[in-house]
């Protein structure tokens, strides 16, 4: 306290003034440039900081003091978020002065423990109601009216050394987030979200900014218009709204039309904010190549008029294996290209990626065996998998943008109406990078949007099926994305040439 005080500190008088006026002790270090003199001190309350005044102002001696009300209010900027609180049915209840901090971090290391997540590290995120924000200019504007024309008043002593409240709770609360779960903090793909509310101050505030009622009335059209909304999903977005209404509010209003519109000092707040502990790891891509076996299994789930078309599909196959081991919230499947449901993939495999939401465990590279190992010794042999690992998301956007440059092999059996000659061959084995031009075909109309395309036939070959006049075994190389039945029959003409 000491060097807190001889670094930045206004004459302490001021100081005991913000103290009467609800400003709790860490944000009246946080707002002096001195908090990281004194955010390890766990004992730093009022009544302890009171004592430092006294030994050292003279005029904070004797008497009642009004800094040190019996009241449960919480800090009138921080709403209790520094010192933390915990608001509970029978109201609000301060922890024990040594682990407030601590209680909170044993709080989320219980929460990971419960959903079952397993970390390396963690990053850590921070979400606080514009409320405080407000507050906070509220109390700097009033102590330059109050104190403005005395000597040690800097006007630009807050705006340039100011620590953020939420850059202030960063440093108090990430080293004892270290030692409760006993990993380092940073860039993490699992992410501790704290998201901090306070609903009544929040609407409270954002009734007193201008030109609100037109907001208000856009906002309560749009709900209106739109009936998937729940309402435990409406107050969520409203009060999202707000906040990001009130900040962009506040950052438009001057200080002279700020005075006129809020109270100076801001009153003082009983209530402290609610705190929401969330948890989310970056998606991970489990990435390989598949073969499809069977002509009844679609790529993904297909479902028409509530029927289910064919037996299964390779989404659903590889889906169940992977989430199983790594416990994710969601999945997304990604693959290079498609084929239909009575085509088989075979060859190499077609590239694909599961995208996992939320994992609470990263599979190991043991694990990513077994989920191959599972999926291709399944007695149904509908799909196989080759080369499965754990890739990083650069690989989804390379194989999104190989897709459109690669060249594909197909094989087809084909029935012609009547035979061909041996010249009809020759001519088909010598065409070499033929452009044709595809309309979307007549039989993906119905989920396609009707454009044109061109695309490169690279080569062809064909052969006679043995012991049949009419049969013949095309094999052809070309562009992705080529229609590959509509160019064997024409599609109605609408591939040309056919």
């Amino acid at each position: 306290l000491e060097r807190a005080a001889a670094a930045s500190f206004p004459p302490l008088h001021a100081v005991h003034h913000l103290l009467s006026v609800g400003v709790c002790v860490r944000c009246i270090f946080r707002m002096f440039g001195a908090f990281s003199h004194a955010c390890s001190c766990a004992s730093l309350t009022v009544s302890f900081f009171h004592s430092f005044l006294e030994e050292h102002d003279d005029s904070a001696k004797g008497g009642p003091c009004s800094c040190l009300s019996t009241d449960e209010s919480c800090c009138s900027i921080c709403f209790g978020i520094l010192l933390p609180t915990c608001h509970q049915d029978e109201g609000v209840v301060p922890f024990d002065d040594i682990s407030r901090i601590d209680i909170i971090t044993s709080m989320v290391s219980q929460a990971i423990q419960r959903e079952g997540y397993q970390i390396d590290g963690f990053s850590l995120e921070i979400s606080l109601p514009a409320v405080v924000a407000a507050n906070e200019r509220a109390i700097r504007l009033y102590m330059k009216e109050k104190y403005g024309s005395e000597n040690w008043f800097k006007d630009e002593m807050f705006s340039q050394q100011t620590m953020s409240a939420k850059e202030g709770l960063r440093l108090l609360i990430a080293p004892s987030l270290e030692k409760q779960l006993g990993v380092k903090h940073g860039n993490n793909s699992f992410r501790i979200r704290l998201t901090y509310t306070h609903d009544d101050a929040s609407l409270k505030l954002k009734s007193l900014l201008p030109n609100d009622s037109n907001r208000k009335r856009k906002a309560e059209s749009r709900e209106g218009n739109d009936t998937r909304r729940n309402s435990t999903y409406d107050d969520k977005q409203t009060l999202s709204e707000a906040d990001s209404f009130i900040h962009k509010s506040l950052e438009g209003i001057q200080d002279k039309e700020f005075c006129s519109l809020f109270k100076l000092p801001p009153e003082k707040v009983s209530k402290p904010c609610h705190l929401v502990i969330s948890f989310l790891r970056s998606p991970i891509y489990i990435g390989g190549r598949y073969l499809k076996l069977s002509r009844n299994v679609s790529q993904s789930c297909w479902i028409i008029d509530d029927e289910r078309m064919g037996e299964a599909s390779v989404e659903e196959i590889i889906k169940e294996s992977v989430c199983a081991i790594s416990r994710g919230d969601g999945y997304k499947f990604h693959a290079a290209g498609r084929e239909d449901i009575d085509v088989r993939m075979l060859g190499s495999g077609r590239p694909f990626l599961i995208e996992v939401l939320n994992v609470r465990s990263i599979p190991s590279a043991i694990e990513i065996q077994q989920i191959s190992d599972k999926i291709n010794s399944s007695e149904k042999k509908h799909v196989r998998i080759r080369n499965l690992k754990l890739v990083d998301n650069e690989i989804w956007a390379m194989m999104r943008e190989g897709e459109a440059e690669k060249q594909k092999q197909y094989a087809a059996l084909i029935w012609t109406s009547s035979p061909l000659t041996d010249d009809d061959l020759q001519k088909i084995s010598v065409i070499n990078d033929m452009e044709i031009v595809q309309n979307t075909p007549i039989r993906v109309l119905h989920r396609r949007s009707p454009l044109e395309r061109k695309r490169i036939i690279h080569w062809m070959e064909i052969e006679k099926v043995e012991g049949s006049s009419n049969y013949y075994l095309l094999h052809l190389c070309t562009q992705a994305g080529t229609y590959i039945k509509e160019f064997v029959h024409g599609d109605l003409g609408r591939t040309n040439p056919r």
